[in-house]
């Protein structure tokens, strides 16, 4: 059977563009290739960035199934986050400032007076250092955070690795170290996912299941309110598969809420859910060792210019942002996410991909 290959001129990036600028002095920032088979994932050490995840469909037919830009220097100016690895602390903390031991930390305030995804220079607008890649096997990036970046307190080592495992699928472990203060750590992978092809338009169709009874409720500039409720009944209710669109009529704003997921049991990993396009025969399931997960239908993509040209209309895509719960430092009820020296913030996805 032919496979068709997906236009490949939006991957023609830059492999090495020194960064005078903003970004770092004379830091070099890359494009990184994972590749098994028909299945590939590219990466850009700036942000940590997911630039494409390239799989086959039912038939073969392979496409690019994450939403991003055509060129490097987009994601430079990017308020989408596509596929960007967020923090110190990802998701959203409220009136951008916390207490930690006596002591009141403020942040960058991003957005409407709160911290969104680490500030107004998080994680995802940093160049991240390469410390190994096999193209057959993973690709391992390095950050050093400095005490007072963004607000946050303490000096903090993290690393991320991307690695293929087995038949398409794909890991990601991040690590974080604080080096001499107690910090909040929270990371997150920001990827927007459409099974049927990053152009293929919207994920109204795509089935998904979420594997979690509860969700943490917001307040109408989306910080949670620290009640944790039942989904049974509500229109968030994903424990049985469905489309995602089935039930927009009951909230016309689409979804952008922390689940919190199901303990199934395991010593490790737990399965966060699963995604289902008909038309191409993709599924993806993703689990994870992290308490909440993030649903995003991508209410906020409005006529965005990406790969190819294409125009990326409100819900092209979806997120699925495994994480702490958002603005747990402001709630003790909520599973902390204070690291102090000497421990380790360890965070793991695991994506498997099929088709039939």
């Amino acid at each position: 059977m032919t496979k068709v290959m997906p236009q490949t001129c939006y991957l023609v990036l830059l492999v090495l563009l020194v960064g005078k600028s903003v970004y770092g002095a004379d830091q070099e920032i890359g494009t990184y290739e994972l590749k098994r088979g028909d299945f590939s994932v590219r990466i850009t050490n700036f942000g940590a960035t997911v630039l494409s995840v390239i799989l086959p469909d039912k038939n073969g037919k392979l496409d690019d199934v994450v939403l991003g830009f055509e060129t490097l220097d987009e994601y430079k100016n990017d308020s989408t986050y596509f596929g960007a690895l967020v923090g110190r602390v990802a998701n959203r903390i409220g009136g951008a400032h916390f207490s930690l031991d006596g002591i009141q930390y403020n942040l960058s305030a991003n957005d409407h007076g709160n911290t969104l995804h680490g500030g107004a220079k998080g994680f995802s607008d940093v160049i991240w250092t390469v410390q190994s890649h096999k193209p057959d096997s993973h690709l391992t990036l390095t950050y050093n955070s400095h005490d007072g970046e963004q607000g946050f307190s303490g000096n903090l080592s993290v690393m991320v690795t991307y690695l293929l495992i087995g038949t398409n699928k794909l890991a990601l472990k991040m690590e974080a170290k604080p080096l001499n203060k107690a910090t909040p750590v929270n990371l997150a992978s920001h990827t927007y996912w459409n099974l049927g092809g990053q152009n293929s338009g919207s994920i109204m169709s795509h089935t998904i299941q979420l594997l979690a009874s509860k969700i943490t409720p917001v307040n109408d500039q989306l910080i949670p309110t620290g009640q944790i409720v039942p989904v049974q009944g509500t229109p968030y209710d994903f424990l049985q598969p469905r489309e995602i669109g089935s039930k927009f009529n009951q909230l016309p704003g689409g979804y952008d809420i922390n689940y919190v997921l199901d303990n199934t049991g395991s010593a490790h990993l737990k399965k966060a859910a699963v995604v289902k396009d008909g038309k191409s025969g993709r599924k993806m399931e993703l689990w994870t060792n992290k308490p909440g997960l993030q649903f995003y239908t991508s209410n906020m993509l409005h006529d965005v210019k990406g790969k190819g040209g294409f125009i990326y209309k409100q819900h092209a895509a979806i997120a699925l942002e495994t994480q702490g719960f958002p603005d747990s430092v402001n709630h003790p009820n909520f599973p902390s996410q204070i690291v102090n020296p000497g421990e380790t913030y360890e965070h793991v996805m695991v994506y498997r991909f099929t088709a039939n």
